[in-house]
């Protein structure tokens, strides 16, 4: 099997890098939900050596992250697990999650469902970051985000840029405190939330 790789991962980890320095510079567990290749968790944690980051994805996943892990051997990634947010979810807590491009790919009963099952896996005073593309008072923010949303749609109906204010409502439910909404760089948005 060849090493996965993502060329949006390389050009977009330096900036969500530096958000995390920012954000989770007090944290110590971190669970990625949906870590795709496993670049972002090498990068993350070579740079943030005080936060164990838990790689998870859904299973045909895993040996691509594995990969990675693998040939990094940092100390502060254990081995990835299996997460897919219509199955069963770690018993394990986290006081920080974080999560990149995966709430335009999953429909939006999945987006509904992450939501619902977070509260069980944060700690108190735990931080979600939320890395994509979001759509601002129902209005996308960019022609190129309006494209890939027409993209998305195209490919599969249940994919799509979701709208910001949506996804608050569900954070809100879950107990979660909007922090901050932070443009980034091919107009995309970091969003943080805290535990209540």
């Amino acid at each position: 099997m060849e090493k996965p790789y993502s060329p949006a991962c390389e050009r977009n980890r330096d900036a969500i890098r530096a958000v995390l320095e920012t954000h989770f510079a007090d944290r110590r567990q971190v669970l990625e939900i949906g870590s795709g290749t496993g670049q972002h968790a090498v990068h993350f944690a070579a740079a943030l050596p005080a936060l164990t980051w838990q790689c998870s994805d859904r299973t045909p996943n895993l040996p691509g992250i594995r990969m990675w892990l693998d040939e990094a051997a940092l100390p502060n990634t254990p081995p990835p697990f299996a997460l897919d947010v219509n199955g069963p979810w770690p018993t394990q807590r986290f006081d920080a999650v974080y999560s990149a491009n995966t709430l335009h790919i999953m429909a939006w009963a999945e987006v509904e469902r992450l939501f619902v099952r977070l509260p069980a896996v944060l700690t108190d005073q735990a931080r979600v970051l939320i890395y994509g593309p979001f759509r601002i008072g129902g209005r996308h923010t960019s022609d190129s985000n309006a494209a890939f949303d027409t993209s998305l749609r195209t490919e599969a109906p249940h994919m799509g840029i979701r709208d910001l204010e949506a996804v608050n409502a569900l954070a809100e439910a879950a107990g979660l405190r909007h922090l901050a909404d932070i443009p980034m760089p091919a107009n995309n948005r970091c969003q943080l939330w805290q535990t209540i």
